[in-house]
């Protein structure tokens, strides 16, 4: 059985430089959770992230049960918002709104989402495994680069996209700021971590 993996598949959307490109990102399907605050001390993002990779596991092994279909679990993706952008140059965590995702392959459907909740709940007993949601982006144009070092790092790296690489080449924000990790935190020293950070953007000119 050859095993999916969107690392892969989708090369140049995970296999990110040093250097800021462009890129044109197609449709992708996502289970996803939606929450609020810093990721560092809410016990939300946390309670979110497990109920992902619960229902993430969940939906792999149903369909390679049911389909004869396997994959690797994808990396855990993040959308983050705020009312004012600059609060991610910033760094102002506080004031962050964020959508947790992993991608899902093909062959998993929204109608797959309902029966493996109710699977990873029962098994689990996870109650935020019920906020976990279906959902679908079409982020076309993006501007994406690998930050390597600690998330709260970051910041020096979002200003001179948002303030010299977007103007400098007539773009505009089109889109969440999109953040796609690489390393796992439990296990990599935090000036390893690798993190490809992608913004959706418009052409003004």
């Amino acid at each position: 059985m050859d095993k999916f993996d969107i690392k892969k598949t989708e090369r140049r959307l995970y296999l990110a430089g040093r250097e800021f490109a462009l890129v044109d990102v197609p449709r992708q399907d996502f289970i996803a959770m939606d929450g609020h605050g810093n990721p560092n001390t809410s016990p939300d993002y946390a309670a979110a992230v497990e109920a992902l990779y619960s229902v993430a596991y969940t939906l792999k092994f149903t369909a390679k049960r049911t389909l004869g279909r396997d994959a690797v679990v994808g990396p855990l993706e993040g959308l983050w918002r705020a009312d004012d952008p600059a609060d991610f140059a910033g760094g102002n965590k506080d004031s962050w709104d964020w959508t947790m995702l992993i991608s899902q392959p093909e062959w998993i459907t929204p109608d797959m989402l309902a029966a493996a909740v109710d699977e990873a709940r029962t098994k689990k007993g996870l109650a935020a495994v019920d906020k976990v949601q279906w959902i679908s982006l079409s982020e076309g144009l993006s501007v994406q680069v690998l930050h390597v070092g600690s998330y709260d790092d970051e910041a020096p790296l979002l200003a001179r996209l948002h303030h010299e690489f977007m103007p400098g080449n007539g773009l505009d924000f089109n889109g969440d700021h999109h953040e796609v990790y690489l390393g796992d935190p439990r296990r990599t020293a935090p000036e390893k971590l690798r993190t490809i950070l992608r913004q959706p953007v418009r052409r003004t000119s």
